[in-house]
């Protein structure tokens, strides 16, 4: 089981990274669902408005409430789990806030809450337009709200994809459905009910002045050139950050790649094998680890990706001691 205590500790060390994906192709022209998706990240993001809604996955169901505001260019945001130990994150411009019952409070650099609502509400859709396309659905009914919904689909069919309900008026999504491959709902947010008004912001103001924990300081790690690369990726994956890391309890380093699209990531992890071990995964509704062994390696697939684009990805690995 060592590899998948590795594959654990490295995909919470890869929230620390933010995908910052260059596009080197000619971006297509928008679309109606391109700008339209567009506007629904604008609006997430400047708009003061208050969601009730819930986290639906394979775990469970969760009820929350999420509150933004603008206020002299500062984002502003809470989020609130209403069920069960009360757990809070707090947004101050770029500075994200945890408290948890049991835990020391802590504080990480970052843009937005990646808590909150579906990491497809923050996406840069005109860089994703060369390898997803956008596809009108129609008009339905989400919290008593006219929206249009728009499909999201990778065009070379190796990653999840999206089906987003947008409301007609404020642009703000109401529901996201995180599909597979076949088509079933891996993840859900809905929302019950929502209030778009700029006194939102009333209820928010002592989060200009209250006292927020300490940044978290992100470990250093080593940066050096491998002896294995990656022989095949999906359309517009690249490669963000790499790292050779010592992990708690583990003697040898592993060394890591992290990838993204812009809007799914994973990482592959290099390790030395241990014993008895044999290929194997594990998948926990969108997050999958995979794990084969080669070269007295373990090759280490984890992240947002369905079991077969991490078995191939890993089945790629090639090591420079390889014909």
């Amino acid at each position: 089981m060592k590899q998948f205590c590795c594959a654990v500790c490295l995909l919470a060390s890869s929230l620390f990274y933010v995908a910052n994906v260059s596009a080197e192709v000619t971006t297509p022209p928008p679309t109606a669902s391109g700008v339209l998706l567009e506007q629904m990240s604008q609006a997430s993001n400047s708009l003061d408005y208050e969601f009730g809604y819930v986290s639906v996955s394979k775990q469970g169901v969760d009820s929350l409430r999420f509150r933004h505001a603008l206020f002299e260019k500062r984002q502003f945001a809470q989020l609130l789990q209403m069920d069960g130990p009360r757990l809070e994150i707090l947004q101050r411009d770029n500075q994200i806030s945890y408290f948890e019952p049991g835990l020391e409070p802590f504080t990480l650099a970052g843009d937005h809450i990646v808590d909150s609502l579906p990491s497809i509400v923050y996406a840069d859709f005109v860089h994703l337009a060369q390898y997803y396309d956008y596809i009108p659905v129609g008009r339905t009914r989400v919290a008593d709200r006219l929206c249009e919904v728009v499909r999201v689909v990778s065009r070379d069919s190796t990653r999840y994809g999206y089906v987003v309900w947008i409301d007609t008026e404020s642009k703000l999504p109401l529901r996201v459905d995180l599909l597979d491959r076949d088509g079933e709902a891996l993840e859900q947010f809905r929302v019950i009910s929502f209030v778009v008004d700029p006194q939102v912001m009333n209820v928010m103001q002592g989060l200009q002045k209250v006292s927020l924990p300490p940044l978290l300081a992100v470990p250093l790690s080593e940066k050096a050139q491998f002896d294995w690369s990656i022989n095949w990726l999906p359309d517009g994956v690249s490669e963000v950050s790499r790292s050779r890391r010592n992990l708690p309890g583990i003697d040898e380093p592993i060394e890591g790649r992290m990838y993204s699209d812009g809007l799914f990531s994973f990482s592959v992890n290099i390790s030395q094998a241990g014993v008895n071990n044999s290929e194997r995964y594990i998948r926990t509704g969108r997050r999958t680890i995979y794990t084969d062994i080669r070269n007295n390696k373990d090759i280490t697939v984890v992240g947002e990706l369905p079991p077969a684009t991490a078995k191939r990805i890993a089945d790629s690995v090639v090591f420079k001691a390889q014909p």
